[in-house]
């Protein structure tokens, strides 16, 4: 099977989402749309009433109202860096008041670290140094702290690929660690483990979906201890797992390659299974409303079916069927369009997926139908894509980032934090050269994560 790049889910992906869930409906939409807008607005609202600790990757959208930056370039607009030790593929954290990152260090992985940095100045505030339990060979090849970390009422909790589960204060200090490979066996997976934390206040859910006996976890935040165990999909993936809001619960949506399971998040019981798919091996489940989410496939390279790719991107229902058991199923299946690591997303009243050619497309949220599709300045998408306000940001993994107009669909602008083929550092990301991770919002700045540096862009 070919090499793939290893595949990056900032969602994180993490608690539900605090920010609000922009749906710019037209008159004509139908009222099952509005009453999912309502439902989820309503919902960010509670949980950032009692949870104003969260952040804005820490839930299942990537959608923000403030405003952001639209254009800047290496000269311009840019506010200040900061350089990260090692070199990490996760999303950055945003909570109490400074920004969270992960990443590795060492020809062997040897190094963990967890830095901490000011949002104004990108000042160093505090790092945690931590040896790697199990040591693999550092290459583009593997995840290199890939999951991302999440940020609780008490701080942060991050995990690490070789094994390390951490929780510190929002001071820096350790408050808890578990080996999960002294505890629970080697963790050995294709490429590696990407998948991000989750969380519902009370609980951190760990999924290792390791080659052998795959397990996922829900831990106490406030101590480190096992809440339950359960095993995992056994099946390839690099997803995350994902929070849906269900009727008036949630369940914990875990995509793996040819399966989805939905799980009780207070047991870890298995509520579903839904196996009508395939090549979802790199897409995280994106929130849309009750009881509803986005899935992606890829057409990448090794992936079964590859040819049938764009039937197994679309909208997932959970209902209740025979016996008022839940089930799941497509209510629409796209045509056309297919994803690779950066999952779909809300824009609007239209689903957004991004190919591997960097191909946008807008598909109607209700129905599925195509509403437009372009090729992109950005090229092909590693972080997931973000809507800020009235635009929609496409983060290509070669630098460069696309903004577009929703109201128009037009492309506004075409950015980069360092130019074109600058590939000077010694990190090189998958086939060489810097990699763009992550695009998350800090305040009305925007934050972009590359493998071993920090750009904060906006005055």
């Amino acid at each position: 099977m070919s090499i793939q790049p290893v595949p990056i889910h900032p969602v994180p992906i993490q608690p539900v989402p605090p920010v609000s869930i922009r749906q710019r409906l037209s008159g004509s939409r139908s009222l099952s749309l509005c009453l999912a807008t309502c439902f989820l607005l309503s919902f960010a609202s509670q949980i950032q009433a009692d949870q104003g600790w969260g952040s804005f990757q820490n839930g299942g959208s990537p959608v923000t109202e403030q405003s952001l930056p639209i254009e800047w370039s290496p000269e311009e607009n840019i506010a200040w860096t900061a350089e990260i030790v090692g070199y990490g593929q996760s999303t950055p954290i945003i909570a109490h008041d400074q920004i969270v990152v992960t990443s590795t260090s060492g020809e062997n992985k040897d190094n963990y670290h967890l830095t901490s940095f000011s949002t104004d100045d990108g000042e160093k505030l505090w790092q945690v140094d931590l040896t790697n339990p199990s040591p693999f060979k550092n290459s583009p090849m593997v995840s290199r702290a890939a999951p991302t970390a999440i940020a609780t009422e008490n701080g942060f909790v991050a995990f690490f690929e070789g094994g390390v589960l951490l929780a510190v204060s929002p001071n820096g200090e350790t408050r808890w660690q578990r080996d999960l490979v002294a505890e629970h066996g080697k963790i050995e997976a294709r490429h590696g483990l990407s998948a991000s934390l989750e969380s519902d206040g009370q609980r951190v859910f760990v999924w290792v979906e390791r080659s052998e006996e795959p397990y996922i976890l829900a831990i106490n935040p406030t101590n480190g201890e096992t809440i339950w165990k359960t095993e995992g999909l056994g099946s390839t993936s690099w997803a995350s797992p994902r929070l849906i809001p269900v009727e008036d619960s949630h369940h914990l949506v875990c995509s793996a390659s040819g399966k989805i399971v939905g799980l009780d998040p207070a047991s870890g019981d298995q509520l579903w299974q839904f196996t009508g798919l395939s090549n979802n091996t790199s897409s995280t489940p994106t929130i849309v409303g009750n009881g509803k989410f986005l899935i992606g496939a890829s057409d990448g390279r090794g992936e079964e079916n590859a040819g049938a790719a764009a039937e197994n991107n679309g909208l997932i229902a959970i209902s209740r069927g025979g016996n008022n058991a839940f089930q799941a199923d497509f209510v629409w299946r796209a045509e056309k369009a297919s994803c690779t690591f950066g999952s779909p997303i809300v824009a609007g009243d239209t689903a957004v997926i991004v190919n591997r050619a960097g191909v946008l497309y807008r598909l109607d949220l209700e129905t599925g139908e195509q509403v437009s599709a372009k090729r992109t300045d950005a090229g092909g998408i590693w972080a997931t894509p973000m809507v800020a306000g009235d635009h929609l940001y496409l983060f290509g993994y070669k630098g460069t980032t696309s903004v577009f107009s929703l109201a128009d669909g037009k492309e506004v602008a075409e950015n980069r934090c360092w130019e074109e083929g600058d590939d000077s550092d010694k990190t090189p990301g998958f086939g060489g050269g810097n990699v763009l991770y992550a695009g998350v919002p800090v305040g009305n700045r925007l934050l972009i994560r590359r493998g071993e540096k920090l750009f904060c862009i906006g005055k």
